[in-house]
């Protein structure tokens, strides 16, 4: 999957394995992306990611 990636305090995108789902999750195919506040300041280093969140992949929300 392509995902827009935290390198060096700035954001680029990258390929990255397909997640897996764990027992209880969903998968979502994602055809379009954006960013908020809270995933620019990620990308600044001054937001960690989720327990559990790749720590190099924004994205804290999702609609659809």
């Amino acid at each position: 999957m392509r995902a827009g990636t935290v390198v060096d305090s700035r954001s680029e995108i990258r390929e990255h394995p397909d997640p897996e789902p764990a027992k209880g999750e969903l998968l979502v195919r994602v055809r379009a992306a954006g960013l908020n506040k809270a995933d620019t300041m990620q990308v600044q280093g001054f937001y960690p990611a989720p327990p559990g969140s790749p720590p190099d992949i924004p994205g804290l929300e999702l609609a659809g």
